[in-house]
């Protein structure tokens, strides 16, 4: 081997060893969350706040970095084939492309990329000032090499996240919460939040029927009254329909007015205008909403614009904390579990939260509730008594309330564990 050959594997070896840095730089800058950034940033003075720096501005440093681990495995794979035609001969190239595979995927690409995702703090760390370093001296490169392949393949460039899907945040959970690292209520509220997200205003409404309301004509007084048999603090007004929701009236404003001897005016006197919003409206979207107005109750309207019900602050809250009882709620349950096994469930609870309860599931569809799912399987109003399967498990309508299922009881099949023989036993 002459002094340009040893001088050629030496510039190999180093760019090996660069490609296995930036495998390094590359799985730590990806596996590295922001808020994790942060922290590093507040533990680590000199170098932490690169790395934050780095996670704030994602797709120009990581897009030079990849442009960098392009050229030096590029550069390095030509070269080996170079050397090896040298070395061996009409059978090299074959022999480098061999050894390039094998050295550049063991040494530069699995063993670096394992190092860096077991200690992703440490790999962070110590090439942040590397990727810093490449972030501006390939950025432009970079830019114009993206640019090029967008007019072949138009495109919006990297995206900055998330790197982890709602199924893997639920699925760390899930095992955090049985290994003991966090609690089971921080599981079910990691499982809310994440759920929050996706639920629409109908799914965590008071419906119609259910609205405890007041007419136009009704006197201040009056309302004081069934405000206090209610225990509510706001009451829509209603006025020549059930649909005609005039506006929202205050009890404290109610008060104020029968303190100053208004008792016998019109509820109309006192009331505020009403709040209006889709029934296909995300409850994250309204949370925000109501926040920033400062408003408490909501009116929930179908896509014909008419009356489908009412969505309040707390039951927003309650999507992420579940219930909060105060000194007016009766404490029924929506479910109960009777002593036989079987569970007694209110017709308005939601589907997805009683499946949540049981080993079959009841198949979800264009209703939300467990009364819901009664009328469209069975094609007409019920009636007490009435009873239906579905996938094993047994429906049966206790009580009906005039067209609206109030109870049913839900019969689940017997799990594996029974006592229940086999034929021929």
């Amino acid at each position: 081997m002459s002094g340009g050959d040893l001088a050629l594997l030496v510039v190999i070896i180093v760019l090996v060893v660069a490609a296995a840095v930036l495998a390094v730089a590359e799985t730590a800058v990806t596996r590295m969350s922001r808020s994790r950034a942060s922290a590093l940033a507040e533990q680590h003075p000199r170098r932490g706040p690169i790395v934050r720096r780095i996670v704030d501005n994602l797709e120009r440093d990581l897009n030079a970095v990849y442009l960098a681990v392009n050229i030096v495995q590029t550069v390095q794979a030509a070269l080996v084939g170079v050397l090896a035609a040298k070395l061996f001969g009409p059978i090299g190239v074959a022999v480098g492309i061999i050894l390039n595979v094998v050295v550049l995927f063991t040494l530069a690409e699995a063993a670096p990329k394992t190092w860096a995702l077991q200690h992703t703090d440490r790999a962070a760390l110590l090439t942040a000032p590397i990727v810093e370093g490449i972030g501006r001296l390939m950025r432009w490169p970079a830019r114009a090499l993206i640019g090029v392949a967008n007019i072949v393949l138009p495109g919006k460039g990297l995206k900055k996240g998330p790197f982890v899907t709602e199924e893997e945040i639920l699925a760390l959970a899930e095992e955090a919460a049985e290994n003991d690292v966090i609690d089971d209520s921080e599981r079910a509220l990691i499982a809310s939040i994440i759920e929050f997200g996706d639920t629409v205003v109908r799914e965590v409404m008071v419906p119609r029927p259910d609205m405890v309301h007041v007419d136009r004509d009704t006197t201040v007084s009056e309302v004081i009254t069934v405000a206090i048999d209610a225990g509510l603090s706001r009451l829509p007004v209603y006025g020549a329909t059930s649909d005609d929701v005039i506006g929202v009236v205050n009890v404290r404003s109610a008060f104020k007015a029968e303190r100053e001897g208004a008792g016998a005016t019109s509820v109309t006197s006192v009331m505020s205008e009403a709040f209006f919003v889709p029934e296909t409206k995300l409850v994250r979207e309204l949370l925000a909403e109501m926040r920033a107005s400062r408003r408490h109750l909501a009116l929930v309207v179908d896509e014909y614009g008419g009356n489908a019900g009412l969505v309040t602050l707390e039951d927003l809250l309650e999507e992420l904390v579940g219930e909060i009882d105060d000194e007016f709620d009766q404490g029924a349950q929506p479910v109960q579990h009777l002593p036989s096994g079987d569970l007694l469930v209110v017709g308005s609870y939601n589907l997805g939260d009683l499946n949540e309860q049981l080993t079959v599931p009841l198949p979800e569809g264009d209703w939300d509730t467990v009364g819901g799912l009664v009328f469209s399987e069975l094609g007409r109003v019920p009636v007490p008594g009435d009873a239906l399967e579905i996938d094993s498990v047994r429906l049966v309508v206790e009580r009906v309330d005039g067209r609206r299922v109030a109870r049913v009881r839900v019969r689940v099949p017997p799990t594996n564990n029974g006592a229940e023989p086999a034929d021929g036993e």
